[in-house]
C-alpha cells in the first residue's frame, strides 16, 4: 500500500492519504463481513421438554463461542415421528406465532443476542398442519415463517410426511436479520434447485436446511454411501450455482426405524465444505462465513444475471 514520501506519485501526500483511507475502509468492511454461524446436530428423544431444554443449552454454548446465527434440526422437538401413523402426533402441533416452542426460542434469542432458525410442527387451524420454519432475530423478534413445500410421500421408506403435513402455501421467504439475509428451507426442499435459486434471487446470503435424513434399515451399504454423498453434493451445488452459503443441520443416530446420518455441514459459495459434524454422534459446529465472497463470486461468475 502506498503512503508517504518518495513512494507517493509526485510526492502527493493527499493522494496517498486518500488511498490509504480507502484501503483501510475496504479492509474493515471485509473484516466485518466475516460471520460465525452454528449448527446443532441432535439425537432427538421422545420427550419434547428434554429436547427443547437440551437445544437451548447448546444454543447458549454456541453463542458463547461466537456464533451469531444458529440452526437446529428439522422437527427437533421429538423423534422424527413421520415414520408411522398415529393420531397422537397431531397433538404435537402448535400455533405459530404464539406456541410454547417458539416463545422459548424467542426468549433464548433475546438473552443470547443470536438469530435462531429451525422447523416446528404448526397447527394452522381448520384442519391444516404444516412443517414450518421459523426465523427469530437477535432481539427475540419473530421475523416470520416458511412452510415446507416439498413433502415426502414415501411410507415404504418411513417418510410418511404427506399424512401429517399440507404442502406449504407461503412461497420461499428471505429474512433480513441483524447479521445477514437468510432463507430457511426444510429437508426434502434441498433436493429441488428451484427453491434455492428463488431464495438467492430474493437476496439470501445463507440458505439453511433444518434436516431429518438417514439410512434405511438393512440398506445396501454401497447404495447408502452413494445416497449420503449425493445429499451433500446436491446442496454444495446449490451453493455454487447461486453464489451463497448453504448450511444443513441434521438429526443423528437411530430414531425408531431410521438411522440418521448426521454429517451436518456448511458449504461456502465455491462448494467447499468449511465445517462438518460427525456421522455418528451429536455435535455442535461453527463455521466462519466470509460474506464478501458472495459479491466477489457474483462478479466473477454472474449466474443470476441469466435467470
Amino acid at each position: 500500500m502506498l503512503f508517504w514520501g518518495n513512494s507517493c506519485p509526485n510526492n502527493n501526500k493527499d493522494y496517498c492519504f486518500c488511498k490509504a483511507l480507502f484501503y483501510s475502509k475496504l479492509y474493515l468492511k471485509m473484516k466485518s463481513s466475516k460471520l460465525k454461524i452454528g449448527l446443532v446436530q441432535m439425537h432427538c428423544g421422545k420427550n419434547p421438554q428434554e429436547n427443547l431444554g437440551g437445544a437451548i443449552l447448546r444454543i447458549k454454548k454456541l453463542a458463547k463461542a461466537g456464533a451469531k446465527i444458529i440452526c437446529l434440526p428439522e422437527l427437533f422437538l421429538t423423534e422424527y415421528f413421520c415414520q408411522s401413523r398415529d393420531k397422537k402426533f397431531f397433538e404435537l402441533a402448535e400455533k405459530i406465532p404464539g406456541g410454547p416452542t417458539l416463545i422459548a426460542l424467542q426468549k433464548t434469542a433475546k438473552e443470547t443476542g443470536v438469530v435462531i432458525t429451525t422447523s416446528i410442527y404448526e397447527n394452522a387451524g381448520k384442519g391444516k398442519f404444516f412443517n414450518t420454519a421459523v426465523v427469530i432475530d437477535a432481539d427475540g423478534k419473530f421475523l416470520g415463517k416458511y412452510r415446507k413445500m416439498h413433502i415426502p410421500d414415501d411410507p415404504e421408506h418411513y417418510y410418511d410426511e404427506a399424512h401429517y403435513f399440507s404442502k406449504g402455501d407461503l412461497g420461499v421467504k428471505v429474512f433480513k436479520t441483524k447479521y445477514a439475509k437468510i432463507a430457511t428451507l426444510i429437508c426434502w426442499d434441498q433436493w429441488f434447485p428451484e427453491s434455492a435459486r428463488e431464495a438467492a434471487k430474493k437476496g439470501a446470503q445463507i440458505i439453511f436446511y433444518p434436516t431429518a435424513i438417514g439410512f434405511q434399515p438393512k440398506e445396501n451399504l454401497k447404495i447408502a454411501k452413494a445416497e449420503h454423498e449425493a445429499w451433500q453434493l446436491i446442496q454444495r451445488s446449490h451453493a455454487i450455482a447461486n453464489n451463497v452459503f448453504v448450511a444443513a443441520a441434521n438429526h443423528v443416530k437411530k430414531e425408531n426405524h431410521l438411522n440418521f446420518w448426521g454429517s451436518s455441514f456448511v458449504s461456502d459459495p465455491y462448494g467447499r465444505v468449511i465445517s462438518q459434524a460427525p456421522i455418528d454422534r451429536s455435535a455442535d459446529i461453527i463455521a466462519k462465513c466470509d460474506l464478501s465472497l458472495i459479491p466477489q463470486m457474483r462478479h466473477d461468475w454472474p449466474f443470476l444475471k441469466n435467470c
